[in-house]
């Protein structure tokens, strides 16, 4: 009876090794359920700058004052009748255009045009 008893605890640990240590076991089931919350943060992140920049396009398509805004901040572009005026702040020792973006500084030089 001793050796019965002594088989059906190995056959029990046995059926016990796949459930905590083998390919499908509660660890790896844990570690999964971890990265998949980790993903679903990542992918709340992603939806939200991808409305944003969904927002951002359908203002671009439909209105000419982002995309003039857009061209004078970053590609430093001024209209055919406007002056474009370089100041320099003495105290600082930096450039500034009147522009609050951080490329103030970035903005073309004027070009010399005789006719």
């Amino acid at each position: 009876m001793r050796g019965l008893s002594w088989a059906l605890a190995v056959l029990i640990l046995l059926l016990q090794y796949p459930l905590w240590l083998g390919k499908g076991s509660w660890l790896r089931v844990w570690e999964l359920e971890r990265e998949v919350n980790a993903q679903k943060t990542a992918n709340l992140a992603l939806e939200a700058r991808n409305v944003q920049l969904g927002a951002e396009a359908q203002d671009l398509h439909g209105g000419y004052d982002a995309l003039e805004g857009r061209a004078r901040f970053e590609l430093g572009m001024v209209r055919a009748d406007e002056v474009f005026i370089h100041v320099i702040d003495p105290e600082a020792g930096r450039v500034s255009n009147g522009a609050s973006g951080e490329n103030a500084g970035d903005l073309p030089r004027e070009e010399n045009k005789s006719k």
